[in-house]
């Protein structure tokens, strides 16, 4: 059944699911006192990466800056400024995000990257 699906479909609905869980792991380790901003961007890496049938950089890029993005809205969602809330006050302050938070971000987007170019598991074969 699996098979009869087009690849490119199966990564993107793995995307968005990973996506989905990458988020809430980073809300709940916040709340743990934790924190790993990589980690909803590298879930979307994953998710689009296990259903993969081939190798596709187009895949991993676009996954990668979709991470990127995914990370940055975790971190306004999550912990946005104190003096202003709002996302427009956030994306004209980042350069006031701490060295950690950056890495982090960018941790994200990278692994993003890496895993959603390669397949991660051998369903369904080649295209």
């Amino acid at each position: 059944m699996l098979r009869m699906i087009p690849s490119w479909i199966l990564s993107l609905l793995g995307a968005g699911v990973g996506a989905v869980l990458g988020y809430l792991v980073f809300d709940w380790l916040l709340g743990q006192g934790f924190y790993a901003a990589a980690i909803p961007g590298m879930a979307l890496g994953l998710g689009a990466g296990l259903p993969a049938r081939n190798v596709s950089v187009l895949r991993g890029s676009i996954c990668g800056v979709a991470a990127l993005l995914l990370g940055f809205f975790s971190e306004w969602h999550l912990r946005p400024f104190v003096r202003d809330h709002s996302l427009s006050f956030f994306l004209t302050h980042l350069d006031h995000l701490s060295a950690v938070s950056w890495i982090m971000l960018l941790l994200g987007g990278v692994l993003g990257f890496w895993f959603a170019r390669s397949p991660l598991t051998g369903i369904g074969g080649k295209d």
